[in-house]
């Protein structure tokens, strides 16, 4: 498929051997990590565009919007991409749930560890 992100942008991405891109999504006004997702070439140009959150499903293998099936829509506000060009930072205003399980973020339910005292 071609795409048409800007070739300035496409040329400073650093894909997977899928030619993806890991992208951290954050809530813009409280910073709170909500998710993780992938975008190729394509997926970032409909999102840079639009101003609506769009993913590459691996599993599906298609583009989502987030919200278009669950009404959780992640309103775009920033992206900036990290100093390696291998992932993205995708600052958004989410409405609802941001997890596919309906938790508020997709870190939510799942505690491994924390700090431990000496």
């Amino acid at each position: 498929m071609t795409s048409s992100l800007d070739p300035a942008i496409a040329d400073r991405l650093k894909r997977n051997a899928e030619g993806l891109v890991a992208a951290v999504v954050q809530q813009h006004d409280t910073h709170e990590v909500l998710m993780l997702g992938w975008m190729d070439d394509e997926a970032l140009h409909r999102t840079l565009t639009t101003g609506r959150a769009t993913y590459w499903s691996r599993s599906r293998r298609e583009y989502w919007v987030k919200g278009d099936t669950s009404g959780h829509v992640q309103w775009v506000k920033e992206v900036r991409l990290d100093c390696d060009g291998d992932t993205l930072l995708v600052k958004v205003d989410q409405e609802g749930a941001a997890c596919h399980t309906g938790d508020h973020t997709c870190f939510d339910a799942d505690v491994l560890t924390g700090p431990t005292s000496a």
